[in-house]
């Protein structure tokens, strides 16, 4: 086989790099949700020192897991996907590369910025103005390669994974840049354009669809390529996948406001928020359906194939995390939820069950492509790995739950004049068992992923980079 490699081939360097750096930063992310999880259980691991302490450190956790290992998984997959179903290589090398490098950059700002203190205090939107432009100015070029790769591919047809990360890419660029228009007072401090419950509206237009764009939208294009490929079987119905992608968008940007309830936020836009949550079941369900059932004539497959296991699996929490979130919209259901570790429950309920999850069982697919194997490493390794992600995910989950539900009724009990029945501090008490478990369910996530890390290692040594890059140039030229 030559080894030469033509214009035709597919860039798998730049998937490659980006398939590395998810592993890695998610280690790094998942080890500082445990090292944050542990701080709540023994306080003196905050270390009396600021950079160390709790309040400085999670905001870094949830930019390392959403942006760095979840960013990085989207790139990864993304790059690859929209080549392999345009049949095209992506328009521009130098661009992807700007992309990779230009990422890493706005992380490594993050890991720095955050600890010492330097954040707008936008959930999820914490980077102060210099980090937030460059992350804009790399997001825009991730938008003119893909759309550009799109351009000129030499298929007529754009299959529906692609019009997901497309709108994730579109929507995501629209929010960040709206949200984060601020007044720059120096190098590392600005102050938010807008003020009061339009400056509230405005965050939680972005954070719910954060929610919305980057951690579900852009892993639905996900699902919607790897599912089927590692299932080798059709998507159940591509006309479902197109009336679950539009509904999905039209829907989900209206959601935000159910982070308000019960706040100076108007109540008619409290409400609409709650409605449009809950309308939104139907095309999350849509999407899940539609993943579960093309598995259909397949499902034996799943006792053996501990991949396919990983990304089916996620679909159930997608399934479930997404029944919740409307469930929780509800003004009197949310007026016991609100403020408690029910929500941080179902945040993770997503974000390990659903977006972790389909991202390592995508990776597991991707890595030996190209990286020129025929499968990972070790199979038994992918299927430890998949039952330490699955208890640990399960006992986060249910022991927040229980923390959730019992902090939202301590806090309401009143006696018969009228007084708390329990002062905070007892409700903190009461919350501890759970505080254990959901640190200990963290860990077990955590250790699938140091799993992952070595069965990459091995892939990846044992590799050989040039024959994927040939093999792809083949399957180009098979193509056309």
């Amino acid at each position: 086989m030559s080894t030469a490699i033509s214009p035709t081939a597919y860039n798998y360097k730049v998937v490659r790099q980006f398939a590395i750096m998810t592993v890695v930063w998610g280690i790094l992310g998942m080890g500082l949700g445990v090292f944050i999880a542990s701080q709540l259980v023994w306080p003196q691991l905050n270390l009396d020192l600021p950079w160390t302490s709790f309040g400085r450190l999670r905001p870094l956790h949830t930019n390392l897991v959403i942006f760095a290992f979840g960013g990085c998984a989207l790139f990864a997959t993304s790059y690859y996907v929209v080549q392999r179903t345009c049949q095209t290589r992506l328009i521009s090398d130098s661009l992807a590369a700007f992309t990779f490098w230009g990422w890493q950059a706005v992380i490594v700002g993050a890991l720095i910025t955050l600890p010492l203190g330097y954040t707008t205090t936008k959930e999820y939107a914490e980077l102060e103005w210099p980090i937030a432009i460059l992350l804009a100015i790399v997001w825009v070029t991730y938008g003119v390669v893909f759309f550009g790769t799109i351009v000129k591919r030499k298929t007529k047809h754009i299959y529906v994974g692609n019009w997901f990360y497309g709108a994730f890419i579109v929507v995501t660029a629209m929010l960040h840049i709206v949200n984060h228009m601020s007044l720059p007072v120096s190098l590392f401090k600005s102050y938010s354009a807008y003020s009061g419950a339009t400056d509230a509206m405005i965050q939680w237009w972005y954070g719910h669809n954060a929610v919305g764009f980057f951690l579900t939208t852009g892993f639905l294009g996900m699902m919607y390529y790897f599912v089927p490929k590692q299932a080798e079987r059709p998507i159940y119905s591509y006309r479902l996948s197109i009336v679950h992608f539009w509904a999905l968008i039209t829907l989900y940007i209206w959601a935000g406001p159910h982070h308000l309830h019960y706040t100076a936020l108007p109540d008619w836009a409290q409400s609409l928020g709650m409605a449009m949550s809950i309308i939104l079941l139907a095309p999350s369900w849509g999407g899940m359906i539609n993943g579960m059932m093309t598995l259909s004539g397949a499902w034996h497959k799943l006792r053996t194939d501990p991949i396919l296991r990983f990304l089916v699996v996620s679909l159930a929490f997608y399934g479930m995390s997404t029944f919740e979130g409307p469930m929780m919209a509800i003004k009197t259901v949310n007026s016991l939820s609100h403020y408690t570790d029910w929500t941080v429950g179902h945040v993770h309920a997503g974000a390990l069950g659903w977006v972790a999850m389909i991202s390592i069982g995508a990776l597991y697919h991707l890595i030996p492509k190209v990286y020129g194997r025929e499968q990972m490493h070790s199979i038994g390794l992918i299927n430890a790995h998949f039952w330490l992600a699955t208890i640990g995910t399960v006992l986060y989950i249910a022991s927040m739950w229980v923390n959730g539900i019992t902090q939202g009724l301590m806090w309401r009990a009143i006696n018969d004049d009228g007084t708390l029945t329990y002062s905070f501090v007892e409700a903190l008490q009461a919350s501890h068992p759970g505080f254990m478990v959901r640190a200990l369910g963290g860990a077990f996530f955590a250790s699938g992923m140091l799993l992952m890390a070595y069965n990459v290692f091995r892939t990846v040594r044992a590799s050989k980079p040039a024959e994927a890059e040939a093999a792809a140039q083949i399957a180009v030229v098979g193509a056309h």
